[in-house]
């Protein structure tokens, strides 16, 4: 079977560096710099799709993510943590011979470099993620190229992420969702986007998605 797994928020967290380029960006537009907590509502969703609505339309867009990804590549990028039981759970869920994909709204070419510094990268199968020009931003498109590029039976997948876009990407694809309660959407988010299961913390994730993979059998 096929587990499609996000990256922020899901296996790290990344809220130090991704943050930290969000406020660089905001300083070099000269915007309004919000503390650190007013901005993790920005962790998981595309770029694209945030910035406007920080920065009060479309207009500067492409320079705040620009500005961002100058000190992301520098500084930001690996200023992330693996979440406790991570590692574990991959490999249970390798064990039980789930072929493990990441399927992340960052761009891919930050997503592999990241996955490597953590020693993560060899537990997958491949790494997904949107084009730096914004091709594949939305997560249901990322999750159509993927069935297609691998393949995949949707009917035993699994997707799990922590935001409610990413419970609904995989219904749009009738993949099964499971819902990552420990990164940064609430469980009455990922309810609400419809998430066939929540996990309370990695370490119960691989009997869960085993579980939730064998209703589609």
């Amino acid at each position: 079977m096929d587990v499609l797994l996000d990256l922020d928020g899901t296996l790290i967290d990344p809220s130090a560096g991704l943050i930290a380029s969000i406020q660089y960006a905001l300083d070099r537009l000269g915007q309004p710099v919000p503390p650190a907590a007013d901005l993790v509502w920005m962790i998981g969703p595309p770029l694209r799709a945030s910035f406007p609505k920080l920065l009060g339309g479309t207009h500067a867009t492409e320079a705040a993510i620009a500005h961002y990804r100058e000190h992301y590549c520098n500084r930001g990028m690996y200023d992330a943590v693996v979440y406790a039981g991570i590692p574990e759970a991959l490999g249970r869920l390798q064990a039980a011979g789930c072929r493990l994909i990441v399927a992340t709204a960052k761009p891919h070419h930050f997503a592999r470099p990241i996955l490597e510094h953590f020693a993560l990268a060899p537990r997958f199968a491949a790494i997904h993620g949107p084009e730096l020009d914004g091709r594949l931003d939305a997560k249901a498109d990322l999750l159509a190229h993927i069935v297609a590029e691998h393949n995949l039976e949707v009917g035993t997948a699994v997707m799990v992420g922590d935001r409610a876009f990413d419970v609904r990407a995989a219904n749009a694809n009738g993949i099964a969702s499971i819902g990552a309660a420990w990164g940064y959407g609430s469980r009455a988010e990922l309810a609400a986007a419809g998430a066939t299961a929540i996990c309370a913390a990695p370490d119960a994730l691989a009997p869960l998605v085993l579980a939730v993979a064998g209703r589609g059998r």
